[in-house]
Parts: C-alpha cells; sequence; structure tokens
C-alpha cells in the first residue's frame, strides 16, 4: 500500500492539529489507528513499513518527498512484529538519529511480553500499547503532544519494568496517568512498588 496523508475530522479552528506517522504491515490496524488519529483531531501519514517510514523521515539514505522542515512530525505510532524491520528496530534508528531523536515514539503489539516491552521503553519508546488501541490512548498521546511532551521523571518515564506498577492497554508507572484501568494479564506481572516508587507517586 502507497503512502497515504489522512486530514484530520475536526473543523474547528481552535483545535491544534497534529501530524502523526503510522506505521503498521497490515492494512486493517493501518485503517484502525488511522480512524482513532482523524477522531481525535490528528493529521496522519500511514505507511506500511518500517523501511517506508525512513525513506519518508529522509533518514535512510533517499531523499523524502517533501524536506522534513515542512513534515512537523509530532509523533511516530508503531506496530512491533512487522517483516523487514521490526518496531523495535526503527526505534533504534529514530532515537539514533541527531535530526528525529526527539520525536516521541509510541510501540504498539498485540502480544503482551515484558522482555519486548522493557527494550523498547530502554531504548527510548514513550510507551507500549496494547493492540486493540482504543480512543481513550489515542486521545491520552494527544494531550501528551498539547502538553509539549513536558519532561517527566526518569523512574516513572522510561523504567517501566515489572517492577512498576501497569496498566492494561498501556504498561506505565507514569504519575500522568494514574487513572489507567489494570488488567489481569498486567497485574500477574507486577510486583508491589517499591518504596521509592511510592513516595515518588505522593509527590
Amino acid at each position: 500500500m502507497a503512502l497515504q496523508d489522512i486530514g484530520s475530522g475536526c473543523s474547528s479552528s481552535g483545535d491544534q492539529e497534529f501530524h502523526v506517522l503510522a506505521v503498521d504491515d497490515s492494512i486493517i490496524d493501518r485503517k484502525v489507528i488511522e480512524r482513532l488519529l482523524k477522531i481525535s483531531c490528528c493529521k496522519v501519514t500511514a505507511v506500511e513499513s518500517g523501511s517506508r517510514a525512513l525513506q519518508y523521515l529522509g533518514i535512510d539514505g533517499e531523499r523524502s518527498s517533501l524536506g522534513f522542515d515542512d513534515l512537523k512530525v509530532n509523533l511516530i505510532i508503531t506496530d512491533y512484529s512487522m517483516p523487514g524491520m521490526t518496531g523495535y528496530e526503527l526505534l533504534k534508528k529514530i532515537k539514533g538519529s541527531t535530526k528525529l531523536r526527539q520525536i516521541p515514539v509510541v510501540i504498539m503489539s498485540s502480544e503482551n511480553i515484558l522482555a519486548r516491552i522493557d527494550r523498547c521503553l530502554e531504548e527510548g519508546a514513550e510507551d507500549f500499547l496494547m493492540k486493540p488501541v482504543q480512543l481513550s490512548d489515542v486521545e491520552r498521546l494527544r494531550d501528551f503532544m498539547l502538553r509539549g511532551g513536558e519532561e517527566r521523571d526518569v523512574v516513572g518515564r522510561k523504567r517501566k519494568t515489572r517492577d512498576d506498577s501497569c496498566s492494561s492497554s498501556v504498561l506505565s508507572c507514569d504519575r500522568d496517568h494514574p487513572l489507567s484501568p489494570i488488567s489481569v494479564s498486567a497485574m500477574a506481572h507486577c510486583k508491589p512498588l517499591s518504596k521509592r516508587s511510592r513516595l515518588l507517586a505522593t509527590d
């Protein structure tokens, strides 16, 4: 499937539009995330592979169709399991680029594998969403972009491991999302918060 730009469904001039690059080899999953992002007033560019995403961003050795200054990508959301280049490999490419490393990257997956989740978060992913992605997940990501990706505590931001509290659609101990529901499968892998984490949570 060719690269596709999809405008937001919001007509209010008061809404701030964000540009999201969505990467997924499944056309069905691409359509789902595109629809959710449009509902949340985002402009979406959808591509079917990690290599296509790199080409669009202009960091694969080829020139992109537009100059990056014109792209203004605010968020990259990518599936983890893709042929050719996984979402984890795409994440490493983006975070290894001085030009793009500040763009938040969110990983999606239908598999709740903690080692995989930890690896992506430690590499610099902002969040790890469990499929099927919900509208509440997308709206929360948009809120994050509206706040300008404000810096969070290092312990709560990146070390979202099995020693931290977990949520269902997003495994996270992030204090920004205290109301996230907790799934049975996630709770099974979670241990009580450490003393330091409990102190941070009450700040």
